[in-house]
């Protein structure tokens, strides 16, 4: 059985991949796919920058690439990277943890199809996208690499894997690379033979484009009382282990500690918004005080001017919250 080595990672992964991809052999026996979040307007050149920063070639696939000894294959700018037997798949899957690329629809494709033979790494980052997806290969005999968080830049997301899965090596950026050639040498051992894991298949499916109503998202979770930020739809909330999970039923999916830092972001925009529209007001008060001046011998004037004190007020009273408290807490949910 053939190994595969998967790795996500984030805020800080272009030099931590550098880094590591320099101390990889050029007769490195397995193939690497990577995704690294990166927004939707990227130019899409991490392949170019680790092609010149080790031996192997890396490359952004099309879909359809057959997997090949010592590539590695890097998720394109908006596209989730997923694994399909022999070959790669890129997909305009509904959104996770707030990213296309996402961590977990790589890692959960790479456990359903290699097993034990998946090796999933978590490297620098924010917040825990790779957690699910790293336990999901380790429920599936894989095995489970985590860069040391007091090694890595943003240890936010090697310290979610930590809590959440049982890992395996938990090890600095630079005992990577020597680490993947030891395993991928090795002989695979088989896992105990374990029963077909239902929701891991909704979930490669919805990320591979298919309708999640028709591939049972309903069957993942009870609805909740909480909207899907992307799209307003109920998200359905289950336990993982020891984590809740939520997914909509358009697909979209979110780690406790994802939604609560989405649903932060459309607080504080709400907040702005209502900050400019009270400033709105009260220049609007302003101006139509000044004009009773001139067309009203300023009848009503006064009392325009005390209103526009009053939403000033208003405006300043929510600026200065907005500046000293954060409106949702986004550590981490144990």
């Amino acid at each position: 059985m053939q190994r595969l080595v998967v790795i996500g990672t984030s805020a800080g992964g272009i030099e931590a991949l550098r880094d590591l991809v320099a101390h990889l052999p050029i007769d490195f026996p397995s193939p690497i796919a990577i995704v690294m979040h990166t927004s939707p307007q990227s130019p899409g050149l991490l392949h170019e920058i680790l092609s010149r920063s080790g031996p192997l070639p890396a490359l952004n696939p099309h879909g359809g690439e057959r997997l090949r000894p010592g590539h590695i294959y890097i998720a394109p700018p908006d596209y989730h990277l997923l694994i399909e037997p022999g070959r790669m798949r890129v997909s305009k899957g509904p959104k996770e943890n707030r990213f296309r690329p996402a961590i977990d629809p790589l890692f959960r494709s790479a456990a359903q199809v290699y097993g034990p033979g998946a090796i999933g790494v978590i490297m620098t980052g924010n917040l825990d996208d790779g957690t699910a997806g790293l336990w999901a290969i380790k429920r599936l005999g894989g095995t489970a690499i985590v860069q040391d968080p007091d090694d890595a830049l943003f240890p936010s997301m090697p310290e979610h894997a930590l809590r959440a899965v049982a890992v395996d090596h938990r090890v600095p950026l630079r005992d990577i690379a020597p680490l993947l050639v030891k395993l991928t040498t090795a002989p695979v051992v088989a896992a105990p033979e374990t029963a077909a894991h239902k929701d891991l298949e909704i979930e490669v499916e919805i990320a591979n484009e298919q309708d999640p109503l028709k591939m049972g998202v309903e069957q993942l979770g009870a609805p909740s009382a909480i909207a899907c930020p992307e799209c307003h739809g109920v998200l359905r909330e289950w336990k993982e282990d020891t984590r809740l999970r939520f997914r909509c039923h358009t697909g979209h999916a979110y780690s406790a500690d994802s939604l609560l830092a989405e649903i932060g972001e459309g607080v504080e925009t709400s907040m702005w918004n209502a900050i400019r529209a009270l400033q709105e007001g009260s220049m609007l008060m302003r101006r139509l005080a000044a004009h009773a001046d001139l067309a009203h011998s300023g009848k009503n004037s006064l009392a325009l001017r005390e209103r526009a004190d009053a939403l000033e007020k208003q405006a300043d009273a929510m600026r200065d919250m907005m500046h000293t408290t954060s409106p949702l807490a986004t550590e981490p949910v144990k």
